[in-house]
């Protein structure tokens, strides 16, 4: 039986249980697989338009044999604004592969609960460390390294994840930065 926490292998990557609920589980990528700017320009860019969505849910997604493919569920994902410096988050989306927001990597039972951390930062704030740092803390070629939100950070920035552990709701520029990239997805189980 999978339960929250488990690192489960899917195609070609290890990953680790986020949540279970009715038959299926939530997963991310144990490590970080790869690093690729959020978007091919250094634009004001959403979720749903930006060149890192396309990439996940279509190249990325190729990757995995048709019978992987039938075992992951389309998932509606809602991009909240950044409320610290009023970035639209843009449309729901409809995806078979995505990033987390942050409120999913703020939220129990994902990397501990830090909510209460999110939501009292003032506006302007670059973002917080926590004790759930080590939780959040993800290597790329055996380093730690930083990794993309779905979330927009400041204008043409996305939020992130630093490679400390720390949550950046300022985030980074968009079309420069190569980010590490930890695809998840929800699995039928």
């Amino acid at each position: 039986m999978t339960k929250i926490g488990d690192i489960i292998k899917f195609g070609n990557y290890n990953w680790r249980v986020l949540y279970v609920q009715d038959n299926k589980a939530l997963i991310i990528t144990e490590h970080i697989i790869e690093q690729r700017p959020y978007n091919g320009d250094f634009t004001d860019i959403t979720w749903e338009n930006c060149t890192l969505r396309h990439y996940l849910n279509n190249e990325f997604l190729q990757k995995f044999t048709h019978e992987q493919q039938s075992q992951i569920i389309e998932t509606k994902n809602q991009t909240l604004n950044n409320q610290w410096y009023g970035t639209a988050g843009g449309n729901d989306t409809d995806d078979k592969v995505f990033l987390l927001s942050l409120k999913e990597v703020c939220s129990a039972p994902y990397f501990g609960d830090s909510m209460a951390e999110l939501q009292n930062l003032r506006k302007g704030e670059w973002g917080f460390s926590d004790t759930n740092n080590q939780k959040r803390i993800s290597k790329f070629n055996n380093c730690a390294s930083w990794w993309w939100l779905r979330t927009p950070g400041a204008g043409y920035l996305g939020a992130l994840i630093g490679d400390a552990g720390g949550v950046y709701v300022r985030g980074l520029d968009v079309g420069g930065g190569r980010g590490g990239v930890r695809p998840a997805l929800w699995l039928k189980i």
